[in-house]
């Protein structure tokens, strides 16, 4: 019988060494990967204090052993000087809303203020006309509170409306100053929202007075045609400051901002994007205030008229009354103040109360800055020669 191969059978015993049971060997083959994921473990952990330890030692070196702490100014509790932009600011921004507009084709934003606690609001025509008749106008005050507004009135031929809202307290109406009073050098600050940025305040002067702009025309018959003897400034304002205020260093209302020229293609407000190049054009408060008056009593404002037409492709130098009337009409209306004065159709109008007109807009311009009433001193070219003439502004009602 063949006999088992000792190398098979015994091979590599060892007689002195105890052989543990097999439970007892697979506990010590877990105890050693136990040992070895310890090991692990504190050499990660030594190696993060050994870092930590290291980057606190440079640290510590660098800045010679303290902490480092660097000095800042304490908060300034008293309030800005009232005359300071800061202190314009924090008294005009309660009355100034922004103003939301949608209607059935387009949609726009732009700025209003406050003219009394029952909650009469003065903006631009132009920023709440896309509204129509069914649209929707919703306006933002300066504490996050919104509100519904309606159309009180507006007019084309100045550029302004008025809305309303109701049932909203704690209103700050601005006080209105005097347009007349402002000075060429006189420090302004404008207030709106331009491209909605509500409550945005820029700062700047009075750049010019009695400058003839016109705004609008997209209507065949011109009536849509906005007349403004406007103050300038350099006061950045921007597509969306439309109706805002211009305010004098007592924070009181000296104009309503309305135009631009842009850096693009000189459009106003209401129209192309372009942005501000120090060339703002607001709508003189005295002018304002007498329309928005007459919007809220009457729901339409009066327009001076001196009753003639006037020759808008004349090229020359001066306003030239038309010789024929629109439709057949007579070019000056008879038993009206151009009549009365003596002016004739084919007259040139070169001067108004002492000041040149170049053109048939200027005039218009120069007429529309006075009331219903007023007496003007015109200087009138006939056949070569001036003589001067006198008369007294007629009224036709924006409706």
């Amino acid at each position: 019988m063949a006999q088992p191969a000792q190398g098979v059978q015994w091979g590599g015993y060892d007689p002195w060494t105890v052989v543990p049971p097999p439970a007892e060997r697979e506990r010590k083959t877990v105890s050693r990967r136990g040992a070895w994921i310890a090991v692990l473990l504190i050499a990660l952990v030594a190696g993060c204090l050994g870092g930590g330890i290291g980057a606190y030692a440079e640290r510590d070196r660098a800045s010679g052993g303290v902490d480092v702490k660097l000095p800042q100014a304490p908060v300034e509790k008293e309030a800005r000087s009232p005359g300071s932009v800061a202190g314009i600011a924090a008294r005009s921004l309660p009355g100034v809303v922004t103003i939301h507009v949608r209607g059935s084709a387009e949609e726009g934003t732009g700025t209003g203020f406050v003219l009394d606690k029952r909650g009469h609001i003065l903006t631009n025509n132009h920023v709440v006309q896309s509204a129509g008749t069914d649209g929707d106008i919703s306006v933002t005050f300066n504490s996050g509170q919104d509100a519904k507004a309606e159309v009180i009135g507006r007019d084309t031929g100045y550029d302004l409306a008025v809305i309303k809202v109701d049932r909203v307290s704690g209103l700050t109406p601005l006080p209105l100053g005097n347009s007349d009073s402002v000075r060429v050098g006189d420090p302004v600050v404008a207030i709106g929202a331009p491209f909605d940025l509500a409550g945005t305040v820029t700062s700047g002067i009075i750049s010019a007075k009695e400058r003839p702009i016109t705004a609008g025309g997209e209507k065949e018959d011109g009536s849509d045609v906005s007349y403004v003897d406007a103050l300038q400034t350099d006061a950045p304002i921007n597509p969306g400051n439309s109706g805002g205020p211009l305010v004098d260093r007592k924070a009181r209302v000296i104009g309503i901002n309305s135009a631009i020229r842009a850096a693009d293609d000189g459009s106003g407000l209401g129209g192309g994007q372009g942005g501000s190049i120090g060339l703002g054009f607001a709508i003189p408060i005295n002018q304002g205030k007498r329309v928005a008056e007459e919007l809220i009593n009457t729901g339409k404002a009066t327009h001076p008229v001196i009753g003639v037409t006037l020759d808008m492709g004349y090229t020359g130098d001066g306003a030239r009354v038309n010789t024929k009337g629109a439709g057949g009409g007579a070019p000056v209306t008879a038993g009206g103040p151009g009549d009365k004065a003596g002016i004739e159709p084919g007259d040139v109008i070169t001067e108004v109360d002492g000041v040149r007109v170049h053109s048939g807009q200027e005039l218009i311009v120069k007429i529309r800055s006075h009331r219903p009433g007023d007496r003007l001193g015109l200087t009138v070219r006939r056949d070569g020669k001036e003589r001067a003439a006198e008369l007294t502004l007629g009224s036709a009602s924006s409706g």
